[in-house]
């Protein structure tokens, strides 16, 4: 198999948050802040890193958002990526965080 046949592309548009969460996963829980969220998923950075391989379902929990359900897509130290469940109303919840909540989240300095 060639390389680019096996790379996933997103498609959707991924905006930057700061957007404090918790994650559960394995009965434990873990604190973090989502760093860029789209309809389809997002990132989160936690505050110590979680051994959860790629396919590891996983629950996110913010005040912002609710409660969203996914599956880890990649995990590189204390940064994860989620991808959110096709069958639930996640889109529903991302697109009222936009509509109503998201400002946009420049660098730090």
């Amino acid at each position: 198999m060639l390389l680019h046949q096996a790379i996933k592309t997103r498609h959707t548009a991924r905006h930057r948050t700061r957007i404090i969460a918790t994650i559960r996963y394995g009965g434990h829980d873990r604190s973090g802040q989502v760093i860029n969220l789209s309809a389809s998923g997002l990132a989160i950075q936690l505050d110590r890193p979680l051994f959860a391989s790629a396919g590891s379902r996983i629950r996110v929990t913010c005040d912002a958002l609710g409660m969203l359900e996914g599956s880890v897509t990649w995990s590189e130290g204390v940064r994860i990526g989620v991808q959110f469940d096709r069958s639930s109303n996640a889109w529903a919840k991302v697109a009222s965080y936009f509509r109503f909540y998201h400002t946009p989240a420049r660098p730090k300095r």
